[in-house]
This record gives C-alpha cells, structure tokens and sequence, in this order.
C-alpha cells in the first residue's frame, strides 16, 4: 500500500509546482526582459513586415495613386536584371576579397599580439582603433587623404622616390574600396582570433616543446586546428556585415566603375528611380542571403559555447 500511494503524491507535489504559481514566477523572471522585446519587435520586425507587403506591389512614389499588386512580378523582374545580377556578383567578389584578406591579415596580429612584448597594450589599442571609426569617416579617410591624386598620402610617397602618380579610385575602384575595408575590418577579425589563441592550454603548448615541436608545428598541427570555429565565426560575421556594406561605395565611388553591389542597388531603386517595390523586393532577397549566413554564424557560436562549457 505504502508503494502504491507514493506515486500519486510525488505527481500531485510536480502538477502544483507547475501549476500556476510555477507560471508566475516563470514570467516573474521573463517580465524584465519584456519591454526589451517588445521594442526589438517594433523596431526591426514591423519595418521588415511593410517592406515584404510593398514588394509584392508595382508602386512607384513618383505616382502613387497608379499603384497595383503584381504579386511575385517584382521579384522576377528583380532576379532578371541584369543590373542586379552584376551587383551581385560585385557583391560577392567584394565580400569573398575582404573577408579572406582581412582574416589573413587578422591572424599575423593576432599572433604578433600573443607574444609578451612591451608596449603590447598601447600596440592592441592602436591595432583596434580602425574598427571604433564611424565607417563614412574611414571612407572619407581614405578617399580624401590617402587616395586623392593631387594631395593624398600615397601619391605624395610616391612623388618622393620620383614614382607615377596614379588616380587610385579611378584606375582601381573595386581594389580601393576593398583596401578601405580591409583596413577596417582587419581589427575586428584579429579580436576574434586572438580570443582564440589565448584559450588555448599552455600545458599542451609546452609539452608539445618539450617533445621538440619546431614553432610552425605547432601552428600547423595545434593552432590551425584549435581556431578552425574562431576563423569560421569570424569569416561569417564579416561576411554579413560586409555583404550590407553601403558607406564605402557610396563614399568612394558612389556606386561608379563597375562597384555597385546589392545595397547600393537597392539604394538605386530606391531614391533614384523611386520604384518602392522593385526597391523593397531587393532589400528582402538580400536580408534573406544574410539570414542564410547568420543561421550559420549562430551554429558555430553555439558550437564554441558548448566547447568551452565541456572545457569548464
């Protein structure tokens, strides 16, 4: 008897437990976080919302009363432009040139970094502050004082050694914005990758010396593998963010010589051509791309939490 009426006892204390007190203090806890949400809604969700119902309309601002719903005609004129296709493709190229770089260039400091020297802390600093710049900022940088023929930093260099004196933007449009962002995002992969480097364990290190391990063995059998997640987060942080880059071909180009990717197109669309559904179509293919990346951005994030909590 005393078997058989435990059960029922222990499921009755779990069934009030989870009854509505336990709902209470579960949104008790939630209720600060409330608010939070409720702005992040209004602010990213909603504008999203009437952007995907204006891109299945024909609707140009110059005359708004001839709006008519064409369901998936923007999108298909959208994906047939061979306009769109290029920026596409430029897109792609720009994107695929500085995260590749950046991360090549990102993990030399950060192993330079790594190592104890003085002044380590003043060099971090100064390493960093390119990515702090407001990114029109760094674009009017390099436009104005490094680029420009008659007064720019590299053709005065160059004039002093008697060398040519080039028009960077114009002779070289995509390269230039890709040095600007290169420049600017190097820091940002560096961070990432020299989080990486200091989580490794010293034991392993020194016993890998111990066992006369040359320095590139190291790097290559034992850094390598250890960052793979830390290049991959940052590969594919850089990429969404650089993929909805606008301020340096704006700033730079202004969308010229062959530089026009996505967001400029649809800026295009936009305030230029003022097609709002051929513009929002746009807009919503590329957030889809960049949702693509972010799902796997968050998986690898995810992965390195679970990592460093079986470490724990």
């Amino acid at each position: 008897m005393t078997t058989t009426t435990a059960a029922p006892a222990v499921t009755t204390t779990a069934a009030r437990a989870a009854g509505p007190p336990g709902r209470l203090r579960a949104w008790a806890t939630r209720a600060p976080l409330l608010p939070a949400l409720v702005f992040m809604v209004v602010i990213t969700q909603l504008p999203f919302v009437a952007t995907l119902v204006i891109s299945f309309f024909d609707w140009n601002a110059l005359y708004p009363e001839a709006r008519s719903f064409a369901g998936l005609g923007n999108y298909a004129e959208v994906l047939g432009d061979p306009d769109l296709r290029r920026s596409v493709l430029t897109t792609v190229l720009l994107t695929a040139t500085v995260v590749l770089v950046s991360l090549v260039l990102g993990l030399g400091l950060a192993l330079l970094l790594d190592r104890p020297f003085r002044g380590r802390g003043l060099v971090r600093t100064l390493l960093i502050a390119p990515f702090l710049l407001v990114p029109v900022a760094a674009a009017l940088l390099w436009k104005h004082v490094l680029y420009n023929p008659e007064y720019g930093l590299f053709n005065g260099l160059l004039s002093l050694v008697g060398g040519p004196q080039p028009d960077w933007v114009s002779h070289t449009p995509l390269l230039a914005i890709e040095a600007a962002l290169v420049w600017q995002w190097t820091p940002f992969m560096m961070l990432i990758l020299l989080a990486g480097l200091q989580s490794r364990s010293p034991e392993l290190l020194e016993a890998a010396r111990i066992d006369g391990a040359s320095d590139w063995q190291i790097f290559r059998h034992m850094t390598v593998p250890h960052l793979r997640r830390y290049l991959e987060l940052g590969a594919l942080l850089g990429s969404i963010y650089i993929v909805q880059n606008f301020d340096a071909v704006f700033t730079i180009t202004s969308g010229g010589l062959g530089t026009a990717n996505l967001p400029y197109t649809v800026y295009q669309s936009f305030y230029q051509a003022h097609e709002n559904g051929l513009a929002s179509a746009a807009g919503v293919l590329v957030v889809l791309g960049s949702l693509v990346i972010a799902t796997f951005a968050l998986r690898v994030v995810s992965s390195l939490f679970r990592e460093e909590a079986s470490r724990a």
